[in-house]
């Protein structure tokens, strides 16, 4: 088994895997004994800049790291820790999906009992069945808009998301109440 095979298969149990979920980044490989030899050459130069780069980069008061600590095993390059994820998992659409359903189920149980209020206050039943079916589309729009921004605010709140479905909410809410006076 050569050394490729054995970082394979050493790859194969790191947490960070695909396979497990995780974004796995990369590793670029360390240079081979010919680049290491033209490397020789402008080591100095190098370290030289490296070592500025790092003391101009540091707050007061931190310690330097050698510049050569990772050089012997390559430089692993690997995503940055608290990336904003952008993209929507499907679990996460799931849950959403699956709350969403609940909240409208809800409503539909609020817009029977508004409806039925609204006809025992002497409304006419084809009036307070409108205003009903407005209650529910209207909870419907802003518990979606909602879902959305708490599903995956970085993707879906957005001006061209929200503002249509805020809007829409409000305006049936609005029709519901108006159509539900006497």
């Amino acid at each position: 088994m050569n050394d490729q095979e054995n970082k394979m298969k050493n790859n194969q149990d790191d947490p960070r895997s695909a396979k497990n979920g995780g974004d796995p980044g990369f590793k670029v490989p360390a240079p081979s004994a010919d680049a290491k030899a033209d490397a020789n050459a402008d080591a100095n130069t190098m370290r030289a800049a490296n070592a500025a780069a790092a003391q101009a980069s540091a707050p007061a008061g931190a310690s330097s790291v050698p510049a050569d600590a990772g050089s012997a095993a390559g430089i692993e390059v690997a995503p940055v820790e608290g990336a904003p994820a952008t993209d929507t998992s499907a679990r996460d659409q799931l849950l959403g999906g699956g709350i969403f359903v609940v909240l409208l189920i809800i409503f539909f149980f609020a817009r029977n009992a508004y409806t039925h209020h609204l006809v025992r206050r002497r409304v006419a039943p084809s009036a307070a069945g409108t205003a009903g079916w407005l209650l529910l589309v209207g909870l419907g729009f802003l518990s979606g808009a909602a879902v959305l921004a708490i599903m995956n605010s970085a993707k879906f709140l957005s001006v061209a998301v929200m503002v249509p479905l805020l809007v829409f909410g409000v305006l049936a809410l609005i029709a519901a109440l108006l159509t539900g006076r006497r």
